[in-house]
């Protein structure tokens, strides 16, 4: 902050399109130390030293609404020139799924078509939406993942994923492999929820406003330490994920449950022993799917 209460971390344009709740994403980039703008002037966005593309609910309204708000070509022009390693960019859930051709949730409605590849519906016996903490994988060091210990935990809402490719950084186990993170160039895109993920969200977060190159303070102590672990001190109501989530055929147990159906293996891995999630980091009803079961 500057002295006069401003904000005085590099700007990033939070695109604004109508969906969700896409202030909890500002909120998130805000506490990394961003000055974060959630904006559809088209000015703003220009003249933003990044660009975020959230997105919650299904693919096709989701590309609709883009369309509505004039931003489709927007965000396109912005996700391709992050992609040559530019101005940088965040997808973040079904803001990673508007990046591909297609979805196999909506087939009609095109893609923003940075990756050429499909968005198709997690496969397998398990039960949809995924709507639980679960690990990365991590496939080599990547900027997005510095600072993170060995275990990141991550909250994903999400029934549909990323095909496989080159460009995918990190996958979660539910059933088979998901594509958890895509990266190419400047653009990074995760399937999972940063801002709803505690500490390790928040480290990722932290990590894109560094990347700018334009930060002269350190990140925030909630950040925390290298265990990864959900940090209490990140919430409050309206942004933290707290208990009660969904209905009862969905709700992950214990705040981190493995979403199998009753009698199947566990989809996810649980973590260590020692290393419960805290209270304060189980599922937010914030985070209920909405009708059709979410992206």
């Amino acid at each position: 902050m500057t002295s006069d209460g401003a904000p005085s971390g590099p700007l990033i344009a939070i695109l604004d399109y109508g969906i969700g709740n896409l202030a909890s994403a500002c909120k998130g980039f805000a506490r990394a130390g961003a000055d974060a703008r959630l904006t559809a002037d088209r000015g703003l966005i220009a003249d933003a030293e990044a660009v975020v593309l959230p997105g919650v609910g299904a693919f096709g309204p989701c590309m609709r609404a883009l369309g509505r708000a004039g931003l489709d070509e927007v965000a396109a022009e912005a996700a391709e020139e992050a992609a040559a390693a530019g101005r940088p960019f965040m997808g973040i859930c079904v803001g990673l799924q508007l990046l591909f051709a297609g979805s196999d949730e909506d087939p009609s409605e095109p893609g923003l078509g940075l990756f050429d590849r499909q968005i198709r519906l997690i496969p397998g016996e398990v039960k949809r939406p995924q709507m639980q903490w679960n690990l990365l994988d991590r496939r080599g060091d990547h900027p997005m993942f510095a600072g993170l210990g060995q275990q990141a935990w991550v909250y994903f809402v999400h029934s549909y994923a990323a095909d496989d490719g080159d460009d995918v950084i990190a996958t979660c186990r539910y059933g088979g492999d998901l594509a958890a993170a895509v990266a190419r160039g400047n653009l990074w895109a995760v399937q999972f929820h940063p801002e709803k993920s505690s500490s390790a969200g928040l480290r990722i977060l932290a990590n894109f406003v560094a990347s700018l190159g334009n930060r002269s303070d350190q990140p925030a102590a909630s950040l925390g330490n290298e265990s990864d672990q959900p940090a209490a001190s990140l919430g409050n109501e309206s942004d933290q994920p707290a208990a009660g989530i969904g209905n009862g055929s969905n709700q992950p147990a214990a705040g981190i449950g493995s979403g199998s159906p009753a009698g199947s293996e566990s989809l996810a891995r649980n973590p260590p022993a020692g290393s419960d999630l805290p209270a304060g980091s189980k599922p937010a009803a914030g985070l209920d799917p909405p009708a059709g079961g979410g992206s």
